[in-house]
């Protein structure tokens, strides 16, 4: 006698995560990836006006952990952005952009420019502090450990990302106080 199983109902079967042709999840990338401890920053960019006769433009920000070091001659620094991004797409039109290494008390802004269908980046700006870089015209957070001007040198496309090399037109050590903003195993964390 043959025997059948029971069929399964629709609702009890789960879809399998994603798994690449190498033989890893998504899952499982990102939570071994979780595990390395990395600095935010904070990226901004000016967008210039459409219209030269209306308003001055917007600012934009995004919260980065993937922000590296490249060279020191000359000086190169690296940001990678998701492919697509309003951040990716204005850098891919102009040159210029900043970046502010937040500190273990600026918490609150990481996660205000790391959120998902956020408000304008108007509003986010509002209260927190800051000046506007004269080489780059990209605001700079006060309160930051170190402030970057930077102007894009290469561009290199890589998965769903975009890896924006950027050369450092000035940089700062304002002296603000506290550590730095360490994200680690999917939270803002400070050291100890």
């Amino acid at each position: 006698m043959l025997k059948t199983s029971p069929a399964v109902p629709p609702a009890a079967v789960t879809a399998a995560p994603p798994v690449h042709a190498e033989g890893v999840s998504n899952d499982e990338f990102r939570a071994a990836m979780s595990r390395l401890a990395a600095g935010v920053v904070l990226v901004t960019a000016h967008e210039p006006a459409l219209d030269p006769d209306g308003p001055g433009g917007e600012d934009i920000g995004m919260t980065a952990t993937a922000f590296v070091s490249v060279s020191l001659d000359p000086p190169l620094v690296m940001v990678s952005l998701r492919e697509g991004s309003r951040m990716d797409d204005l850098l891919a039109e102009q040159p210029l952009w900043a970046v502010s290494v937040l500190s273990d008390h600026q918490r609150h802004i990481a996660g205000r420019f790391a959120m998902k269908g956020r408000i304008s980046d108007r509003l986010l700006f509002q209260d927190i502090p800051y000046v506007r870089g004269e080489a780059a015209g990209a605001l700079l957070v006060d309160g930051a450990l170190a402030t970057l001007e930077c102007r894009t040198e290469q561009r290199v496309p890589a998965g769903d990302h975009t890896l924006v090399i950027g050369r450092v037109l000035t940089a700062d050590v304002p002296g603000a106080d506290g550590g730095p903003l360490v994200h680690f195993r999917g939270r803002y964390r400070h050291l100890e």
